[in-house]
């Protein structure tokens, strides 16, 4: 599956696209949800347990009882009971769990007599003949003198004075004693939820991180790999912090959505479904009551995302135009130090930041007022409401107290998730904008990148057929350009700056199409050709010499494993720099920093050369090559250049005319048309703009003809 579209397609969804790359680990991701839905039932089964200790163990003291005070009839075996004076106590839930049939309270009425168990301020009392008193309220009157005596108060208002007898420690204890065990069982099983919760998200924790980090490894390779299709105009236009910008920060910004904002999202997503079923299943009209809370969450992050989406589409724009500013600022910064422009680089640095500032402070604003503290003002006020409706009522009535206590703790579960969603809002909100971002670059128009490996050395015979080109339409800087170049000819384009030598090798190169005419090689157009197999057997030097972070074998060799140690040095021996290498402390293994700053610009030049010529290309270019050395290199490189361009066809750029006298044929432009060819020795007798320009660079007398 192939996640990213080429730009004739209709443009894709920002968010299909991001779900393109998360479907290409759905494996991966579906075991990390799958591992995540058990961890949250792991953690929901929480408050579910709590429930169940508080109503059946806890609270069960509160069920009626019923004494077994009938001496001459055994009680039904296995059931639970509890000794008090003599009189044998049986809960009403044991009775309905393991009583045998027949031996009931409904069913044998003279065998049993209900009593209750209260839990008064003073402490525990246990009420005999306590069947009718049900509903009211309980209150404690005073201390008789045989057994303190107790206030029942009907809902009708009728009241009645009923003796109790206090419990102590021991003898309410003894009335838990079935309970107590099963209470150990039920937090055993909680604290083992609680582990086994902690080992499940920390597996979908991993594996769903781990799986954003695959997501953005093959971003971030797309990108890479898109970048070297774009065609060379884009560059032209573009400045290099924007690009970097795209793959360093951009593809970073969308790390985060996928580790940060998914993790999140998904995992209070489950936790949030988890929590309705948890509260439909305790008590569907308090579930019902939460239900409101989904819209109005939903509006609020509504407005959220409308509003803070402009200010961090100011904060991404002005980041990419801070780094673009580094990036520029780094290369020049002998030009900013000569000509004193710090203080004007830092003013125009500090403008870019102070609106990225400001606008960062606009959506902190807004972020801060529409997420945690409104979700947890909203949580406050109904957590207390519940508490304030149930506490004004008869608790037992209503719902039971256990109910009651996971209701507040779901609900107080409920919240966090929300809370986890806004916070991470700006995070997805900054991964969307980058992702359009990323995307847009993806959709510029490439060139697929072809296999050249069993593409012929071509003979290199190059023609050029009424070749027009134009960067901008309607300003073509080549008109009608025709010469053609034969087999191990050399060819020379000279001419004032602007005049179109350096767009004459762009084309041939197949960095840009001509607007018109046909350029051939061998007699194949090269528009039928693939880039990769055109530029295979071609060689390239410019004026300005780029190398590579390595050492001295690898800017020769260049991953070509054609070319090993033997071959590299006789390259560098061709062109005149095996002795200033070999003197280097490294020597052929010398490290070179970025853009070989350490070296001095021609032997820069002369290791470049040293690349071309490695790669034995059947044809060559030159294009200022010999501009930045000095005239002993200058000797030494004319000496090695007869050796190799035999059986190459050699194409210069050269504003030094004294670099080209050789030149088979010397094509003289001027505002993009050839107005004088021929070799060195013709042109001089023309004595037309060659003539001139010759003159002038070797101090002779110009005479004033026009040409």
């Amino acid at each position: 599956m192939e996640p990213q579209s080429n730009a004739g397609e209709a443009r894709v969804p920002v968010f299909r696209r991001l779900l393109a790359y998360a479907l290409l680990f759905k494996y991966r991701i579906a075991a990390a949800l799958l591992v995540l839905c058990c961890a949250v039932g792991a953690e929901l089964a929480g408050p579910f347990i709590a429930k169940t200790i508080i109503d059946r163990h806890i609270g069960g003291i509160a069920q009626p009882w019923y004494e077994w005070n009938v001496k001459d009839v055994s009680l039904p075996a296995d059931t639970r009971n509890v000794e008090l004076d003599g009189v044998l106590y049986v809960r009403k839930d044991w009775l309905d769990a393991g009583a045998a049939p027949g031996s009931g309270p409904a069913e044998r009425p003279a065998l049993w007599r209900e009593a209750r168990i209260l839990q008064l301020d003073s402490g525990m009392y246990l009420v005999r003949g306590a069947g009718e008193m049900t509903g009211g309220s309980w209150s404690a009157a005073g201390e008789g003198a045989d057994a303190p005596v107790l206030t029942w108060k009907a809902e009708s208002g009728e009241t009645r004075q009923v003796p109790a007898r206090k419990l102590t420690t021991a003898e309410t204890v003894a009335f838990y004693k079935y309970d107590i065990p099963e209470v150990i069982r039920w937090l055993a099983v909680f604290f083992g939820l609680l582990v086994l919760g902690s080992a499940l998200h920390y597996i979908q924790g991993f594996t769903l991180q781990t799986t954003a980090l695959r997501i953005i490894q093959r971003m971030r390779m797309d990108l890479m790999n898109h970048i070297q299709r774009m065609p060379i105009r884009y560059f032209d236009s573009t400045p290099i912090g924007q690009v970097v910008s795209r793959i360093a920060n951009d593809t970073e910004a969308v790390r985060d959505l996928f580790m940060s904002f998914m993790a999140t999202f998904v995992v209070s997503s489950i936790n949030i479904v988890g929590i309705y079923i948890a509260l439909f299943l305790l008590d569907y009209r308090l579930a019902l009551v939460t239900l409101v809370f989904m819209p109005l969450f939903t509006v609020v992050m509504y407005v959220h995302l409308k509003y803070s989406k402009k200010y961090i589409s100011v904060m991404r724009a002005r980041l990419s135009d801070m780094n673009a500013m580094l990036n520029e600022s780094i290369n020049v910064m002998p030009i900013l130090q000569a000509f004193r422009q710090e203080k004007n680089r830092m003013r125009e640095f500090n403008a870019l930041n102070e609106d990225r500032y400001r606008a960062n402070i606009k959506q902190i604003r807004l972020f801060s007022l529409s997420s945690r503290n409104f979700t947890g003002l909203v949580g406050s006020l109904f957590t207390a409401g519940a508490i304030w409706y149930f506490g004004g009522q008869s608790l037992q009535s209503a719902i039971s107290f256990g109910v009651f206590y996971a209701f507040i703790d779901y609900t107080g579960r409920f919240f966090q998730p929300i809370i986890g969603i806004f916070d991470q809002l700006m995070n997805a909100q900054r991964a969307v904008v980058s992702a359009e971002k990323v995307f847009g670059l993806m959709d510029i128009e490439g060139t697929e990148v072809a296999r050249a490996d069993e593409v012929p050395r071509p003979q290199g015979h190059v023609k050029f057929d009424n070749v027009t080109f134009a960067y901008k339409e309607g300003e073509p800087v080549l008109r009608g350009i025709t010469f053609e170049a034969k087999k191990g000819e050399t060819v020379a384009l000279v001419g004032h700056t602007g005049s179109g030598k350096s767009s004459i090798m762009n084309l041939l190169l197949g960095f840009y199409e001509p607007s018109d005419g046909r350029i051939l090689i061998d007699g194949q157009e090269i528009r039928s050709i693939s880039k990769q197999a055109l530029r295979k057997h071609m060689g390239i030097v410019l004026q300005d010499p780029f190398l590579f972070t390595g050492d001295i074998k690898f800017n020769v060799s260049l991953y070509n494993e054609r070319i090993g140690p033997q071959q590299v040095r006789k390259a560098l021996a061709d062109v005149g720099a095996a002795g200033f290498v070999e003197a280097l402390p490294g020597g052929y293994d010398e490290r070179v920093v970025e853009r070989g700053s350490t070296l001095s610009a021609g032997q820069r030049q002369l290791i470049s050369f040293a690349r071309a010529l490695a790669f034995d290309p059947a044809i060559l270019i030159l294009d200022e090559a010999t501009a930045s050395i000095d005239s002993e290199t200058e000797g030494l490189i004319q000496e090695a250049l007869r050796v190799v361009s035999a059986g190459r066809t050699t194409f210069v750029i050269a504003h030094r005319l004294s670099t080209i006298r050789e030149a088979d044929q010397i094509l003289v432009l001027h505002r993009g048309e050839i107005v004088e060819r021929g070799n060195h020795e013709t042109l001089m007798e023309l004595k037309g703009r060659y003539y001139r320009m010759y003159q002038l660079q070797s101090g002779g007398t110009v005479q004033t003809t026009t040409a």
